[in-house]
C-alpha cells in the first residue's frame, strides 16, 4: 500500500519504534499494551497521507500515540505495585491470592523501550518505580510530564500536540513533578560497583547464604513477588522470612543476567534447569534497595532475552 501524498513505507518508520515504545510504557505501565499502541501508531501514519505541510513527522506520530494511550486509559484501573496497594505484610507462610497482570506495572525488556546509547538519565526513567508513580497520574498530565521531563520538549511544542495552551501545560508540569516529588527514585550506582555487587549477590544466591545476602540490602529494602500484593520492608524482616522459607527454589539455582527496566535482572531458574521467576533488582549506594521477583513470568524468558531453559 503506498502513501498518495507522501510515500511512507512501514520500514520507513522502524526508526522510531523503540522511542515510541518507551513513551507508551511509560504512559500505560505495561510493555504488551505499549507495543500493541505503537504497532497501531505507525499503522495509522502508513494509511494516512502524510502531509509535509502540517511540519516534521516525529511530532505527528507523538501526537497519534498519545491519543491511543489516553483512549487506553480510559476502560482500565491503574497499574500498580504491590507496596501500592497496601501495608507490608506481617512474615508468614502465606503469599495471599494472587491478582491478575492488569492489575500490575509489567517489567519490560530495556532494549525494548530504551535504546542502548541512551544517557543514565533515560535509563532511569524506565524504571519499575518510575514506571509505577507515573500511573498516579492523569493521563493527560502523564504525558505532559513525559514529554516535558523525560523527552525534553519545549513547552510550545507539547501545547501544540495536545491543542492546549503553554500556561496549562506549564501548569500540568508542575503539579505532576509535585506528585511524583513524593515518590523519589534512588540514584544509579556506579558500573565498577554494581558488577561487584551483582557478582556477590550470585554467589550467596547460589549457596543460599542468608546472612550474606541480606548484607547486601539496604536497611529499608523491600521485596515483593507478583503476581501476589504481598511485600516486606526491612531488611530485618526479609532476612527472617528468607530463614523460614523452603531453600528448594534457590539453593544452586542458575541466575541468567540480563535487563529489564534499564535495571539489573536475573532469570532464575531451577535446579533442573526449568524457569522458575524474573528478578529485578533497584541497586543505590552500593546496596539492594529493591528485590521484585514476578513469578508469573517463567513463560515470557525469551521475551526477556533469557532461555527458556538452561
Amino acid at each position: 500500500m503506498s502513501n498518495t501524498a507522501t510515500d511512507l513505507a512501514l520500514s520507513d518508520l522502524e526508526a522510531y519504534r523503540v522511542e515510541l515504545t518507551g513513551y507508551c510504557y511509560r504512559m500505560l505501565g505495561s510493555a504488551f499494551e505499549a507495543e500493541d499502541a505503537v504497532q497501531e501508531t505507525l499503522l495509522r501514519v502508513w494509511r494516512t497521507p502524510y502531509d509535509a505541510d502540517r511540519g516534521p513527522l516525529r511530532p505527528w506520530l507523538y501526537r497519534i500515540a498519545t491519543n491511543i494511550c489516553v483512549d487506553m486509559l480510559r476502560s482500565v484501573q491503574r497499574r500498580a505495585r504491590p507496596m501500592d496497594l497496601g501495608p507490608a505484610a506481617t512474615p508468614g507462610p502465606s503469599l495471599g491470592a494472587p491478582l491478575p497482570s492488569s492489575a500490575w506495572v509489567r517489567p519490560a525488556p530495556t532494549a525494548l523501550v530504551c535504546d542502548p546509547a541512551a544517557a543514565v538519565e533515560q535509563r532511569e526513567t524506565v524504571r519499575l518505580a518510575f514506571v509505577a508513580a507515573l500511573q498516579h497520574l492523569p493521563p493527560r498530565q502523564r504525558a505532559v510530564l513525559i514529554l516535558r521531563d523525560v523527552l525534553r520538549w519545549q513547552a510550545d511544542e507539547v501545547a501544540t500536540l495536545l491543542d492546549t495552551s503553554v500556561a496549562s501545560v506549564n501548569s500540568a508540569v508542575q503539579r505532576a513533578r509535585a506528585t511524583l516529588a513524593t515518590r523519589p527514585l534512588p540514584a544509579a550506582p556506579l558500573d565498577a560497583d554494581l558488577r561487584e555487587l551483582l557478582a556477590r549477590y550470585v554467589d550467596v544466591f547460589s549457596r543460599y547464604d542468608i546472612p550474606a545476602l541480606t548484607a547486601l540490602l539496604h536497611e529499608d529494602a523491600t521485596t515483593s513477588m507478583p503476581p501476589f500484593q504481598w511485600w516486606l520492608r526491612g531488611r530485618a524482616t526479609i532476612a527472617s522470612v528468607l530463614a523460614a522459607a523452603p531453600s528448594t527454589p534457590c539453593r544452586d539455582a542458575p541466575l541468567v543476567p540480563t535487563s529489564v527496566n534499564g535495571c539489573p535482572a536475573f532469570g532464575q531458574y531451577f535446579a533442573d534447569g526449568s524457569p522458575f521467576a524474573l528478578v529485578v533488582l533497584e541497586v543505590s549506594g552500593g546496596l539492594i534497595t529493591d528485590m521484585t521477583t514476578h513469578l508469573d513470568l517463567a513463560p515470557a524468558f525469551p521475551r526477556f532475552g533469557l532461555p527458556a531453559c538452561v
